[in-house]
């Protein structure tokens, strides 16, 4: 058969895209050119062969990796890491405080239910839910003057994890693998856990938006213990790995072909990058998500559960080269307890706690801590006031507490991060960030900051705009890093 260049036949669109932009692809070549004369278009093309590839950042960072637990549905910061004695004295009754009665229409003062004490040499106090995790309090920072847009879990989960409660925009994690790209390319870069489905905004909340797809997070059902479940169609029933690779091989050149024909298709790329990931998962997930392979002492130390289980996998995908890890506590909204929070609270803390505790323990046991940012928070807090009598939400209860954006806490620890400090606070009955006030796009860039980013200069193009994780927000917290 006589061979034939690809591009012999042209449909029609592809007969008027080339007639109608080759004139003006001429004068833009000359544009795109650098002071020295080198064309910058061509380079583009070493971004297409792995867009995963490890790239360095702006500056020195001080973390490679990030391990990010959220704590879904918005824990109550008076009962954690935020403890405000005084709501003791106004028990019952309303607090004197404008803002809160003209802000959100509460009930009374509702102090909280658990113990504080101060751990280590920093003397923070923590609350007896976290004792496990306080005894690195002074390796952690704590955030106590985290506030946020609105009110609503949507919103602010949307803003936390893609810094715009709003608009479809890329998650941090997106932001991360296409700024690092990830160190092991059997695996991938970005892995969000959640055990028992997805939580509220679903993929939104790992999504890479208008970022190449190959960014997006892998979503694992961490509620299954066997490699199979918890990673759908990890073994091929019918291939063994040779043909696979060969069918792969023979796919990947039609999948290329296309491509070069259409000035690289962003899709279809990570749709090819995505079959490559898929076979090479083969010889590595199993080993990744397979706790079982750690001495019985570990084990001990994270203790039962979903929950020890999903955080051990997280130390052990961050000791193979994955960039960032999400953790999920829960579908839903778990720590959402509108009714019943201090039995609901102990429980959710006690599925947590003791395997944070040996997380970081862990971190530090393999030489893993100082690169591994540790981040551990919700989407906001809630009101230092009973949650009022009402059906649906709290089922006419007054046990619980409302929803609060105004004033919340996130800790971070490891990865450059300045520990035994606690930065900013809120009011004296916890209702509202009142000193060094930090907003979410201030966290972001932080976070960017500490991974070797000047947050306003990791950007992506997109619709005419220059598109970032902090928006035209965001001022980095330079008191947090070391």
């Amino acid at each position: 058969m006589q061979y034939m260049p690809p591009d012999v036949f042209l449909t029609r669109r592809d007969l008027l895209r080339r007639c109608g932009t080759g004139l003006g692809m001429l004068g833009l070549a000359s544009l795109l050119r650098d002071a020295d004369g080198l064309s910058r278009v061509a380079a583009s093309d070493e971004a297409y062969a792995n867009p995963l590839a490890p790239r360095a950042p702006h500056f020195a960072a001080r973390a490679r990796y990030v391990i990010h637990i959220f704590l879904n549905g918005g824990p109550s910061h008076v009962d954690t890491f935020d403890p405000k004695p005084a709501l003791a004295k106004y028990a019952g009754q309303s607090l004197p405080m404008e803002n809160l009665r003209t802000e959100r229409k509460t009930g009374a003062a509702f102090p909280s239910p658990f113990k504080f004490q101060k751990y280590g040499e920093s003397g923070i106090e923590v609350s007896e839910l976290f004792h496990h995790t306080a005894q690195h309090i002074d390796d952690i920072a704590v955030v106590r003057s985290m506030h946020a847009d609105v009110p609503n879990h949507e919103p602010s989960l949307l803003l936390m994890n893609c810094g715009d409660s709003i608009q479809v925009r890329p998650s941090m994690g997106s932001w991360l693998t296409y700024g690092l790209g990830t160190e092991n390319q059997n695996l991938p870069g970005f892995v969000a856990m959640c055990p028992g489905g997805y939580p509220i905004q679903e993929t939104q909340n790992w999504q890479s938006a208008f970022l190449p797809g190959v960014y997006q997070g892998t979503y694992i059902n961490s509620q299954h213990e066997s490699v199979e479940r918890l990673v759908e169609h990890i073994r091929n029933p019918v291939l063994a790995l040779e043909p696979q690779r060969r069918q792969l091989d023979a796919l990947a050149a039609l999948n290329r072909l296309h491509n070069d024909q259409r000035g690289h298709d962003p899709a279809l790329e990570a749709r090819i990058h995505s079959f490559e990931l898929a076979y090479r998962m083969q010889m590595e997930a199993a080993d990744a998500f397979d706790v079982r392979r750690e001495p019985q002492e570990v084990l001990d130390a994270y203790g039962p559960g979903v929950q020890a289980r999903q955080i051990l996998i997280a130390r052990r995908l961050v000791e193979r080269g994955v960039r960032f890890v999400q953790l999920w506590h829960g579908a839903g909204q778990p720590w959402d307890n509108h009714d019943d929070i201090e039995v609901n609270h102990r429980n959710l803390a006690g599925q947590c706690d003791r395997a944070i505790g040996a997380l970081l323990t862990d971190l530090k046991r393999l030489g893993l801590f100082e690169e591994t940012l540790v981040i551990c928070g919700g989407e906001f807090g809630r009101t230092p006031t009973v949650e009022l009598p009402q059906a649906g939400a709290n089922a006419g209860k007054i046990n619980g507490r409302d929803h609060n954006h105004w004033g919340f806490t996130v800790w971070l620890a490891g990865g450059g991060v300045k520990g035994g400090q606690t930065y900013g606070a809120t009011d004296e009955f916890g209702f509202k960030a009142v000193e060094d006030p930090v907003h979410v796009h201030d966290l972001h860039a932080t976070i960017l900051k500490l991974l070797g980013f000047d947050h306003t200069r990791l950007t992506y193009r997109f619709a005419g705009r220059d598109f970032r994780l902090t928006d035209v927000h965001g001022t980095v917290i330079d008191a947090l890093i070391a």
